[in-house]
């Protein structure tokens, strides 16, 4: 569940967000710089910190906007241009050949690992699965927005968009180790 940690930002600003959109994003701004700096301390490399700098860039602009203009329509869509932020952080990542993921794995696998073939394509995937997760909130929720459809549909749209993700990037690794470990086996 390491991975939950690049979201506490997220769900601060959520939280807070519910009483005034302006400090909700103060408190994803302050909860993200608070684990960059925690990470920076225990010798993470920036380059391994994709997501908590696009949390804090993005929740920076949001913070200007809202507290230079709090009535702003982008407050009504929030929820769908954070998604869209999430998924284009994915899918960015992936095109810069630094997927977001490799940060988070890096920090649970041996360093031995970390430059080999195999580490980039099974963090390829897990980004891609995050990445296809937020896409598809944040179409669902613009999609929801634009017809007026049923809360319900928002919420499935999370639940369905988060854990999907949050199960493959729990079992797919260790199909791919048991895999490995299968073939070596095979050889031997």
């Amino acid at each position: 569940m390491a991975y939950m940690r690049g979201f506490y930002p997220w769900i601060a600003a959520g939280f807070v967000s519910a009483v005034d959109w302006r400090w909700g994003a103060v408190a994803g701004v302050v909860v993200g710089v608070l684990l960059l700096l925690q990470d920076r301390r225990r010798g993470v490399a920036m380059d391994a910190m994709v997501l908590e700098i696009s949390t804090i860039i993005y929740f920076v602009i949001i913070g200007v906007i809202a507290f230079s203009s709090p009535d702003s329509s982008i407050q009504d869509h929030s929820d769908v241009i954070s998604f869209a932020w999430l998924a284009g952080t994915a899918w960015g990542s992936m095109a810069l050949r630094s997927p977001f993921t490799l940060g988070i794995a890096r920090r649970q696998a041996l360093e031995e690992y970390w430059d080999t073939p195999g580490f980039l394509a099974v963090n390829n995937h897990i980004t891609a699965a995050w990445g296809s997760g937020f896409t598809f909130i944040a179409v669902v929720l613009a999609i929801s927005s634009a017809t007026d459809a049923p809360v319900w549909v928002g919420i499935v749209a999370h639940v369905v968009g988060l854990v999907a993700p949050a199960v493959f990037t729990s079992v797919y690794p260790k199909r791919v180790q048991a895999r490995l470990e299968a073939m070596q086996a095979a050889s031997a």
